[in-house]
């Protein structure tokens, strides 16, 4: 990686690792629970397009592993995550879980996976994308450990359209969620840099182009929620 995005995926390791302990209260407190329903909607959508009756899924920056619990209802997950804290309270969910598959846990960059070509059935990632030092290098990861005609998911928050529900909803995620973010966690700046980094991401069309310039095809964009949370599928 070059000098800057060494620089910022240590900023982004070291902030989530200061976040760790109330990470998973912060996102079901801040998002009112709904984000339950968009990793749901994530993986339903990934299952259905599926081929394989057990695939076998890649959760890229997996954090704390919900999604990765949500995907081992239907097969084997193997999670991986660059932050060492998220990673330890991930391994002790998964060991009080009453999972229908096995999930394995393991350290590493999503810019360079240490799998080789073609190894998944299904890659998804979610809330991950916009923080990687390149996003689009990312999905070209995503493109190589993925099987020909594999699916691709990522899930990661978006801006609504409707100017009604746009206006309280940029009120409350500029304003409100940072200082609860800060007072909840007791840190300050994961929950600034929240909304700076989804307001400079590209919109969900100009992710549709950067997954077709990854070589990805049969693109599908839903906005979940008016908008506040899209879901992408894609065929590898």
């Amino acid at each position: 990686m070059r000098e800057g995005e060494i620089d910022k995926a240590r900023e982004v390791r070291d902030m989530f690792g200061s976040i760790a302990h109330r990470y998973d209260f912060l996102n079901h407190f801040l998002s009112l629970s709904i984000d339950r329903y968009w990793r749901r909607a994530c993986v339903v959508g990934t299952i259905r397009r599926m081929t394989r009756s057990q695939p076998t899924v890649l959760d890229i920056g997996c954090g704390t592993a919900d999604l990765s619990l949500e995907f081992a209802r239907s097969g084997p997950v193997v999670g991986c995550d660059f932050s060492h804290p998220m990673l330890r309270i991930g391994k002790d969910k998964i060991a009080s879980a009453d999972t229908s598959h096995p999930v394995a846990l393991l350290e590493a960059d999503a810019l360079n996976l240490p799998f080789r070509d073609g190894s998944f059935d299904a890659v998804a990632s979610a809330f991950v994308l916009r923080n990687l030092a390149s996003p689009q290098k990312g999905l070209e990861e995503m493109k190589r450990v993925l099987r020909p005609g594999g699916v691709v998911s990522i899930l990661d928050f978006g801006l609504p359209k409707a100017t009604l529900l746009r206006g309280p909803y940029l009120l409350y995620f500029n304003c409100v969620l940072p200082r609860l973010g800060k007072i909840f966690s007791g840190v300050d700046g994961p929950y600034k840099y929240l909304p700076d980094s989804v307001q400079l991401f590209p919109s969900p069309e100009e992710l549709g182009a950067n997954l077709r310039q990854a070589g990805f095809g049969e693109i599908d964009i839903r906005r979940l929620s008016g908008g506040i949370a899209i879901v992408i599928h894609a065929r590898g």
